[in-house]
Formats: structure tokens, C-alpha cells, sequence
């Protein structure tokens, strides 16, 4: 009985190395070579698959960074996590203040970054589970010491879901603005950031007043953080945004 505990533990032991090392690999690759897909892409199309919904429209097209407008960036790095270019995949204050809020009976309000929302994207499931939570940690960490920032926003901007089956600024420009990703503006840019944490509430194309406020609000910060430029500034560890 003793030794097949002993042999159990042994191979549990192996398998979850074997995991930890695929996991290392994986994200290693994915510095290099685009996504051609995400988890919650692939969730999404199945969900609608199996709920038989016929007006889902799968729209996805992956854009290298120099192809993209540089306003697009620094709006959605306004938008969801202006200290994205030097901390190192959490924020602590963020954390800390979503922690107080929900100890005062607050609604409870996110505090992930862009790093742990590429980690959620591209290799974990919706929903709020510590496992998740978990998992999605350890993603980030890999992230964040094997990708330069440039390649993290690269992929988010590439991943993030946009609109209902619209996933990534290739698509969006697209079926927004009518236009290729190198050409938006600030506005479209801003406007794109806007639906941000959540495109099946917020319509790029139809916004709402708070959407229209928002977009004011992100023209505003992109301003007061220096514009495209804020991306390429010293960080204090870390160096430069790459």
C-alpha cells in the first residue's frame, strides 16, 4: 500500500513538472509566434455552437504591432491599466483598493492588468474560480519574464474581444471604421478602449452616454500621460517598453 502511494506521488510529481515545462515552452513560443487563436476565443465559438446560435460571426485577424496605429496602445493602456509599462503584472495598489472596496460593502470593481488579461485570453477559461485565478497568476508571471512589454500589448490588442464575435484591432477597424488598423485615430482608438473590460455591454458602434464619457475621459488621460510616446519612457526596474 505504502509503495503505491509512493508510486502515485512519484507520477503526480511528473506530471505536473511535464505541465510546468509545457506551460514554459509554450508561452516562449508564443514571444515569437502570433496566436492563431485563444482560449476564450475558441470557448466562445463553441458556446455558440452548441447553444446553435446562428447570428455569431467569428471575426479575427492578426495585426503586427508596426501595422497598428500608436494611439490604439496608449488608449487602451489609458483605459484599463496606466501602470502597465513598469510594474510587473499585478498591480498592488489596484489589488489593495479592490480589497478595501469589497471589505466596505462596495461593488466589487477589477483590478487586473493587461499582463493578466493576456493570460486569461489566451490560455484560460471565463469565470472566478481560485483555480483560475491560480492558473492565471502563473501565466502572467511567465508572461511578463519571458515577453517584453511591446509583445504583451501586441498580443492584447490582438485578443481582446471587441464586440460580439469581434476579437483584436485587425477585425474591429474593420467592421467599426471601415479602415485599416494603421489608420485610426485617436478617437477611433480611444473609442475601441472605451467598451473595455466588457464589448457584450458596451457597442462601439451604438455607445451609450457613459461610453461617449469614457472616450472623452481616455482622450483626456492618453493626453495627460504623454500620448504614444508614454509607452517608450524609462521604467524605473524594468528599462525600457520594448
Amino acid at each position: 500500500m505504502r509503495l503505491t502511494i509512493r508510486r502515485l506521488f512519484r507520477i503526480a510529481l511528473l506530471l505536473v513538472g511535464a505541465w510546468l515545462a509545457l506551460s514554459v515552452l509554450v508561452v516562449f513560443v508564443l514571444r515569437f509566434v502570433p496566436p492563431w487563436t485563444s482560449a476564450v476565443m475558441m470557448e466562445d465559438r463553441l458556446s455558440a455552437m452548441m447553444d446553435g446560435d446562428t447570428s455569431f460571426h467569428f471575426r479575427h485577424r492578426w495585426v503586427a504591432w508596426d501595422d497598428v496605429s500608436p494611439y490604439v496602445g496608449i488608449a487602451m493602456v489609458a483605459g484599463e491599466d496606466q501602470k502597465f509599462p513598469f510594474h510587473h503584472g499585478f498591480d498592488v495598489d489596484a489589488i489593495q483598493d479592490a480589497i478595501d472596496a469589497a471589505d466596505e460593502g462596495k461593488r466589487l470593481r477589477g483590478a487586473s492588468t493587461i499582463s493578466q488579461q493576456v493570460a486569461k485570453n489566451l490560455f484560460l477559461w471565463n469565470g472566478r474560480s481560485f483555480v483560475r485565478k491560480g492558473l492565471e497568476a502563473w501565466y502572467t508571471v511567465l508572461i511578463e519574464a519571458l515577453w517584453p512589454k511591446r509583445r504583451i500589448l501586441e498580443v492584447y490588442m490582438n485578443s481582446v474581444e471587441l464586440g460580439d464575435g469581434i476579437y483584436g484591432v485587425g477585425a474591429a477597424s474593420e467592421v467599426y471604421f471601415h479602415t485599416t488598423p494603421n489608420r485610426l485615430n485617436a478617437t477611433q482608438a480611444a473609442q475601441l478602449a472605451a467598451v473595455l473590460p466588457n464589448p457584450q455591454r458596451f457597442r462601439v458602434d451604438a455607445p451609450s452616454a457613459y461610453v461617449q464619457r469614457r472616450v472623452a475621459w481616455i482622450l483626456q488621460q492618453m493626453g495627460q500621460l504623454g500620448g504614444p510616446a508614454y509607452l517608450e519612457r524609462p521604467a524605473p526596474v524594468r528599462g525600457r517598453v520594448r
